[in-house]
């Protein structure tokens, strides 16, 4: 892909479908910018039970979002998190330093209102080939649902 190219993603495998009229990622001049993630397994009905298992499943379809769209979590340079209650934020900063610990990516974390969910995470990656990864111990524990 050239870098004055943007490839629109229409969906990824495996995963929700999009729960509006958008992209779930845009990649352009070698940087991917996804749309904030949820924690829907199949669809807004199938969520795991526990904040927890929320934050988990929604950073595991982040990576897959970045994973489609030729990056990853360790490529991450940006995060935006929503958060609906501010008592949320400790136990997210526990299972988000799984993840992101080492890399430390730029983040922003706000409390929102959402609609049918407890958070949503968007991000901003370099796509893989334009910079080497940083060592990043992959971590992607089982969700229980």
């Amino acid at each position: 892909m050239s870098p004055s190219t943007i490839e629109r993603l229409a969906g990824i495998p495996g995963q929700a479908p999009a729960v509006g009229p958008f992209s779930p990622a845009v990649i352009a001049n070698g940087f991917v910018f996804t749309s904030g993630q949820i924690p829907a397994i199949t669809g807004l009905d199938d969520q795991p039970d526990t904040f927890e298992g929320q934050v988990r499943q929604t950073i595991q379809n982040l990576a897959g979002v970045l994973e489609a769209a030729g990056s990853s979590l360790e490529h991450v340079v940006k995060v935006n998190t929503y958060l609906t209650s501010q008592d949320q934020l400790e136990e997210y900063n526990r299972v988000y330093v799984e993840y992101f610990g080492t890399a430390k990516p730029a983040r922003t974390t706000v409390c929102v209102s959402l609609w049918g969910v407890s958070l949503e995470i968007e991000c901003v990656a370099v796509v893989a080939q334009n910079v080497p990864a940083q060592k990043v111990p992959a971590q992607k524990p089982e969700v229980t649902p």
